[in-house]
């Protein structure tokens, strides 16, 4: 598991990539978090050629920005990123 953050100066904007083994669960899987309502589906994991699925979404990067996530795959199954800065309750914390 992973997570790649990348800041543009020029817009405020921060590209969050959520990276996960394809292995990890056998049915899609999306993330959910702050940055989507916590709606499913919305930001689906792609699978990719290199043995893992990941999805990229937008965030505003200011300063201190916390991000709240976590991955819901089929049949309700709800897990956290163990890359994530910290994990509680509410699934996993990045901060931007």
């Amino acid at each position: 598991m992973a997570i790649h953050i990348q800041v543009d100066p020029n817009t405020s904007q921060a590209k969050v990539q959520l990276v996960l083994p394809d292995d990890v669960h056998d049915g899609p899987v999306s993330a959910v978090g702050t940055f989507n309502d916590w709606t499913p589906g919305r930001h689906k994991l792609v699978r990719r050629n290199n043995g893992t699925r990941s999805v990229t979404v937008s965030v505003p990067s200011t300063s201190g920005q916390v991000m709240r996530f976590r991955y819901l795959g089929s049949g309700g199954r709800w897990f956290d990123d163990p890359d994530a800065y910290a994990v509680d309750e509410s699934g996993g914390i990045i901060q931007i």
